[in-house]
Formats: structure tokens, sequence, C-alpha cells
């Protein structure tokens, strides 16, 4: 009996690893019969796994989707890959979801080998988040507009404004962007006959309508987003020339406050936002860079000031 379990554990374990086998590779993986394999089948089916069987050339088993979630098989790095980003959900962006994440983790860790459990404290115990979500979302939202995105129906939803404003919107949704602070949605808005970008936060009363849409070519979403959240949100918008490599700038401003574009003769473009100029002159000044404002006029006026205090300081200091 002990020999049959382990046999039908491993026989779970191929079928969670490839989507389709045959009778014969799965006996040759087991080295057992095809008849044995059959019933082995039947067990997996008995404990609830929705074990689907293809007749004919080209047939086989595979691992299907069932009304509940079994058991799953993990091998060594999916646990610790799976362990790993637990404990780093348990303080994410989706509203209840860190509650889950330490429930199953709680369940993994018990059962999981110690050599694997130091593995995963390890690289826990050297690993630190440094953005903070500004806003939970709830995980039913996400799910909502996932499905939408997937299956290519309408979304209607109210939303509300930079100047606090609400109003419905319906719109044909492509794709959501995390930026780690925040989430967005990429969609096309059918009333404005315009691609726009949708903080999750803002929206209410979300739902799915039954108008399927036939998929337009739109930009890249994770780059329109970008662009969006660099420039739209803020009394502000800077473009000034950097004399260094995209890369180097790219490594000092997150995706989220700034983008990068390449430039000529070792210098590239950098855009970014704010709502005041002080901090904005700070910012740039702080990449250490030589640099070249193209606009506002009255950043370089702003910067001018700054200059004058930091030079002040210094001569108070000497």
């Amino acid at each position: 009996m002990e020999a049959t379990t382990e046999r039908v554990l491993r026989l779970l374990g191929l079928l969670q690893r490839r989507p389709s086998w045959t009778a014969s590779e799965l006996a040759a993986e087991l080295e057992v019969t095809d008849r044995s394999v059959r019933r082995d089948v039947e067990r997996l089916r008995a404990l609830g796994y929705p074990v689907h069987a293809t007749a004919g050339v080209g047939g086989g088993y595979r691992l299907g989707a069932g009304t509940r979630l079994p058991p799953l098989l993990l091998d060594d790095e999916e646990a610790i890959a799976t362990a790993v980003c637990l404990r780093l959900e348990s303080g994410g962006t989706v509203a209840g979801a860190g509650e889950a994440a330490l429930r199953a983790l709680a369940k993994l860790d018990q059962v999981m080998p110690p050599r694997l459990r130091a593995e995963v404290r390890a690289v826990y115990g050297a690993t630190a988040t440094m953005a903070v979500p500004e806003v939970a979302i709830d995980a039913e939202l996400l799910v909502t507009l996932a499905r939408a995105c997937r299956d290519a129906v309408r979304v209607r939803f109210g939303y509300t404004g930079r100047d606090g404003g609400e109003r419905e919107r319906t719109v044909e949704p492509v794709r959501m962007v995390s930026t780690g602070r925040r989430w967005y949605l990429m969609a096309w808005d059918v009333d404005r006959d315009d691609w726009r970008t949708f903080r999750l936060d803002r929206m209410r009363e979300v739902a799915a309508t039954t108008w399927r849409f036939r998929p337009r070519e739109h930009p890249d979403p994770v780059a329109y987003v970008q662009r969006s959240v660099t420039g739209a949100p803020y009394r502000y918008v800077a473009r000034v020339r950097v004399h260094a490599m995209p890369d180097q700038v790219r490594r000092l401003v997150p995706p989220q406050v700034g983008r990068v574009e390449d430039d000529r003769d070792g210098w590239c473009l950098l855009v970014t936002g704010g709502d005041d100029l002080d901090r904005l002159a700070l910012h740039v000044a702080w990449l250490g860079f030589e640099v070249e404002v193209l606009e506002p006029v009255e950043l370089r006026e702003a910067a001018a000031a700054l200059a004058r205090r930091l030079a002040a300081m210094a001569e108070a200091g000497g």
C-alpha cells in the first residue's frame, strides 16, 4: 500500500508538471503497466482530482479544473518561490491578501522540510520591501477586471477624477498595471473614444457587462501607464536632458516616478512630474549628473533659488 501511495503521488506530480501525457508515457515514467496507470488515475479521481482522459490517437490524460482546489505538489524550487512570495505579499497591495497569504504560508511552512524552510527564511531575512502601497485594492475588483480583460467584455464603473467629480465610465479593458504603490487599468474609453488610464482605487461599483468587443490595436500597456503616471497627475511636468546613459538614470529613477528616453551624444531625456518646483529641482540635482532643463522655465528659476540657498548654507557653515 505504501508503494501504491507513493506512486499515486508521483503520478500527480507528473500531471501537474505537463499539460498532457499518454498512458504509455506515464507508465514508462512510473515503471508500471498501462493498466496500473488507469487504476492510479481512478484513485486520484476518488480523491477529488479532475483527471480527464482523451481517447484515440494523440489522446491521454490531463489534470483539469474542478469544483474545488485539491492539494498541490510542489518541487523544491516551486516551494521556495511560493513561500518567499507569500511572505512578501503578506504586506501587499491587495486588500485581504495579506491575511490569506499568512494562512497559506503557515500551511506550507508546517509541511515544508527543514532544509527548505531554512532556505526560505534565509532569503526572506535578507530581503526588505521599500515600496509601501498607498491604497489596498479589493481582490474581487482585480478578479472582475482580469476576467473582463481576458474575455474582452466592456466594464462600467463610477470614477472619481482628480478634481473630485464623479461620473460613470464605460471602457474596453486591456491590461492592469501595478507600479508597486498603485494599480492602474489601461482601457479604451468608449465615451471619449480614446485610450485612458484609470486608477483602481478611484473606481466605484465596477461591473462587467455582457457586451463583447473586438480587441483593437493598442499601445504597450506598461509604457502607456508609465507615461500617464509620470506626467498627468502633477501640476508640473519637467523635461530635462541628463548627461548620462539611460540605464544609469533608470537605476536612480523608478519607472513610476520618471520616464527615461534615449537622446544623443551621451545624453538622455528624463520626463518627471511634481506639484512643487523646489522638490523637483532638488530631485533632479540629487541625480548627480550635468543637466539641462528644457521645460518648464520655472524649474530653472527654482534651481537657481535652490543653488543660492545651498551656497548661503555652505558659507554660514564656514
